[in-house]
């Protein structure tokens, strides 16, 4: 596929932003001031203050000076890169890779490489963007063409037609000046001493007394406007390698429109995962409405799957969400996160499925997304004995236990962490306590087993062993109580209650 690029030049950037906000200051000339060394110098100006003879880079006083009715506005850094960066979002619905002009922060640079045919060609394509942009109240000049190079230089020093036809990007540079291909200016002075004031003048040089006099940046600029040097696109979203575009031909507003729309971005999204033996874990609905508004729902799946028909159900939880307005002209799903799907093994005599039982599965995704993934969780057995380390969180619902649940010994259904400590009465050595005061309240002990010794694991920390008792109450409550540590001696102990029996 041949490359395309679009290159988008604010010609007032700022000072549309101003009128936008600002209506009234339509009738009147106003430009953008930030101090510099001590002085006042503008930075943006509006079409008035320009047709006054006021430019960029003149110090306040002067302009003021040519008219005195100018407004003055301050200007803040970055105010511009942060404006570009919101059209740039605002943009994606044209194109995936939108870069910020990195040369003069007042444009943009798409990479629209397979886009145009969507609105029916590249010049229905570049009237739709300037229409859009235009009705929002910005004034734009638009190119398009092979390199992203001959694309900045014909939007902005072009005069016949923005769209150069494919192959044809260097014959549309030789009219041009030396500024179209984005020079410094120390290298703009020595061309113009030389009498270089057209592309032509110079491009059928040998390169090499081009380098010897210009510089290898002039070089690079001029073969990445000729195609011959390849210029890197840092776009502002980075693109999902598994993503789908759905363009509307007309707005749409209904929910059952949506749930289509749904149904067959998902459709080619786990087509491709399917071929690629991958499965969704989390995927985003972006929906961009014709007023502007960008509108966005996420789900997320326990275990990697490109079931449609699961994932049109955890979507469909959320359509709720989307508040269509005028209608949504343009539908993104990305895979943010996708994983491996292992197939699984038939076996001839097939235990309980638990776990690996795929209906399980996708109820608790759809649990999750009514209550939140964050409140599931799956806990696994852990290779060690003592208490608090014997379990750990499992961060995928099918992930494989490395060891089995020890079910030799009662365990409480319930595991204080840290354990709390508690008084109790206890008559005989090595022996369960006649009572324990937990909290205030007096327990006293009707039935006991134990001890459990359990030893620390001295690898990992320090201190003494424990010994456990299972206690009942005369309530009928039952607890799993420790002694740390031996009786009698130098030695101290201490009684804690650990855990709850169902």
């Amino acid at each position: 596929m041949r490359k395309r690029y679009v290159s988008i030049w604010f010609r007032h950037l700022l000072t549309d932003w101003q009128l936008i906000r600002q209506p009234d200051l339509k009738e009147m000339p106003f430009v953008f001031v930030t101090p510099e060394h001590g002085r006042n110098i503008i930075t943006a100006v509006s079409p008035l203050a320009m047709a006054h003879g006021i430019e960029i880079g003149m110090r306040a006083a002067d302009a003021k000076a040519l008219c005195p009715g100018l407004e003055m506005l301050d200007d803040k850094p970055g105010r511009s890169a942060k404006l570009l960066k919101g059209i740039g979002e605002w943009c994606v619905r044209y194109s995936p890779i939108v870069m910020i002009d990195d040369f003069s922060i007042d444009g943009l640079i798409m990479d629209v490489s397979g886009c145009p045919h969507l609105w029916g060609g590249e010049r229905e394509y570049l009237k739709e963007i300037v229409s859009r942009l235009k009705s929002k109240g910005y004034t734009v000049r638009l190119s398009i063409a092979d390199t992203a190079g001959t694309a900045w230089a014909i939007s902005r020093f072009g005069t016949v037609t923005p769209l150069i036809p494919p192959g044809k990007h260097t014959d549309a540079l030789l009219s041009l000046p030396p500024e179209a291909l984005r020079l410094p200016e120390i290298i703009l002075t020595k061309l113009r001493k030389l009498g270089f004031y057209q592309i032509k003048s110079f491009i059928g040089m040998p390169r090499s007394v081009l380098r010897r006099r210009f510089g290898e940046e002039f070089l690079a600029r001029l073969g990445q406007a000729l195609g011959t040097v390849e210029e890197i696109i840092t776009p502002l979203q980075v693109p999902v390698l598994f993503q789908e575009r759905l363009h509307s031909l007309e707005p749409i507003k209904t929910r059952s429109g949506i749930e289509v729309a749904i149904t067959r971005l998902l459709g080619n999204l786990c087509l491709r995962l399917k071929n690629e033996g991958k499965g969704l874990r989390a995927g985003i609905l972006t929906c961009y409405r014709i007023d502007g508004e960008i509108i966005q729902i996420d789900i997320g799946t326990s275990g990697a799957t490109h079931n449609v028909r699961h994932l049109f159900k955890l979507f469909e939880l959320k359509i709720e969400q989307i508040c269509p307005a005028l209608g949504i002209e343009l539908f993104v799903m990305d895979a943010t996160k996708v994983d491996d799907v292992i197939p699984g093994q038939e076996t001839l005599w097939a235990g309980k499925p638990g776990l690996k039982d795929q209906s399980v599965i996708r109820l608790l995704d759809r649990v999750a997304s009514k209550v939140g993934a964050e409140v599931i969780h799956r806990y696994v057995p852990a290779m060690h004995y003592w208490p608090e380390r014997s379990a750990k969180r499992s961060a995928l619902i099918t992930e494989m236990l490395e060891t089995e649940w020890h079910v030799d010994k009662p365990r409480p259904t319930e595991l204080l962490k840290p354990p709390d400590p508690i008084e109790v009465m206890a008559l005989i050595p090595d022996h369960p306590p006649k009572f324990f005061i937990y909290k205030g309240i007096k327990h006293l002990v009707v039935k006991a087993d134990g001890p459990e010794r359990i030893e620390r694991e001295w690898w990992l920390d320090e201190g003494e062993h424990r010994d456990y008792y299972q206690v009942e109450d005369e309530q009928g409550q039952r607890y799993w109580l420790f002694r740390s540590g031996h009786y009698g001696g130098q030695q101290r102990y201490q009684w804690f209650i650990h855990g709850f029996f169902a």
